[in-house]
């Protein structure tokens, strides 16, 4: 059974950073595409970042520089350093894992995904 947990979440002022960790059991972090994504209250879930089995990287344009997904194989961690944080990263940040092929993995549909875990709140206050 998959278990993807996510902590590190929390409120912070602009300018501020917080790292996200998603901790997998039941899955190997690099056994496949893993991914972070957000919603805000009101909107859709979105792509944050996402990284495929061959470590190959892909970020939304509005995080691009600030932020940084990452993985510890050994921990079977998954993170996410969120640096210069805005006002508008407010959201529920959820990680995501499933064996997709780098198409899907470079595309970051959400509905690709079939592995999910609960979500971590961020506040940005400005």
């Amino acid at each position: 059974q998959v278990q993807l947990v996510e902590s590190g979440g929390g409120s912070v002022q602009a300018g501020g950073s917080l790292r996200l960790s998603c901790a997998a059991s039941g899955y190997i972090v690099n056994s496949g595409c893993m991914g972070w994504f957000r919603q805000a209250p009101g909107k859709e879930r979105d792509g944050v970042a996402r990284i495929s089995t061959g470590s190959i990287i892909f970020y939304a344009d509005s995080v691009k520089g600030r932020f940084t997904i990452s993985r510890d194989n050994a921990k079977n961690i998954l993170y996410l350093q969120m640096n210069s944080l805005k006002p508008e990263d407010t959201a529920i940040y959820y990680c995501a894992a499933d064996s997709l092929r780098f198409v899907e993995c470079a595309s970051g549909s959400p509905a690709a995904f079939g592995y999910w875990g609960q979500g971590t709140q961020v506040t940005v206050s400005s």
